[in-house]
């Protein structure tokens, strides 16, 4: 049967959608095959960050960096390190930083203490419930004499729960050092503060050693989601790949 010039066309355009839809399959699954890889490093990446934070907060504490070394504090190598110092809390008012613990929501009470090394460092003595903030409610520790054991951490400047800092009216929603360090009127301050552990600060208030160490890792389900993702392109690859050998072998 003789094919018409319009069939003809028709059956070109046919083609042509077909090879189109074939080359976009092999793209996707080659491109779903490259985010998959890439979670797998992210993983690898991450579990390598938890092992040494792990190894960090179980190693013996060692002096709290002092000024010849806050340039190159940094969280790769210095976040959740165990650290000590000793010193003096000043006679200074604490700083109140909203908190959402395994105890409920509630605050972090943040002291300046300055050491013996001659700097200040923001010590976070730990977590009081939101309806026992008051200061009559937690042992007074200003001008006392005090050796601290806790973890280092880096300051959290701007704010956190979706809401700035604003320290004139004295509400705080990140422990962000060099703001509270402006506002409390503090000189030569750490860039980082110090989480009390559960042997500084006992409690019953504020309550130290509350340290939420986690990491969210989920590569391995993002990667498992892009390989299978990768195989139903290929698939369809072949499926299309296929089809299109069929009808040509049908119109040969």
């Amino acid at each position: 049967m003789a094919v018409t010039l319009p069939e003809a066309g028709a059956r070109r355009r046919s083609r042509a959608a077909r090879l189109v839809f074939l080359a976009a399959t092999c793209l996707f699954a080659l491109v779903f095959t490259g985010l998959g890889l890439w979670q797998i490093e992210r993983r690898t990446w991450k579990l390598d960050l938890i092992a040494r934070v792990e190894a960090r907060i179980h190693a013996p504490p060692v002096a709290a960096p002092g000024p010849a070394e806050w340039q190159g504090v940094d969280a790769a190598k210095d976040e959740y390190r165990r650290v000590a110092l000793q010193g003096r809390y000043l006679d200074a008012p604490e700083t109140l930083t909203m908190a959402v613990t395994e105890r409920g929501p509630g605050f972090w009470v943040l002291a300046p203490l300055r050491s013996d090394a001659g700097f200040t460092v923001l010590v976070n003595r730990g977590f009081v419930p939101d309806d026992r903030r008051g200061p009559e409610e937690r042992r007074k520790v200003a001008g006392e004499e005090a050796r601290v054991v806790g973890l280092l951490r880096l300051s959290e400047p701007g704010g956190g729960f979706l809401r700035t800092n604003d320290p004139s009216a004295g509400r705080w929603y990140s422990r962000d050092v060099a703001a509270i360090a402006q506002a409390r009127g503090l000189a030569e301050v750490a860039p980082y503060f110090v989480d009390a552990d559960a042997a500084t600060e006992p409690g019953p208030l504020p309550q130290g050693g509350m340290t939420q160490v986690s990491f969210r890792n989920t590569h391995l389900v993002y990667a498992l989601t892009w390989f299978c993702l990768a195989l139903m392109s290929a698939g369809a690859a072949v499926f299309l790949a296929l089809g299109q050998r069929a009808r040509s072998w049908r119109e040969g």
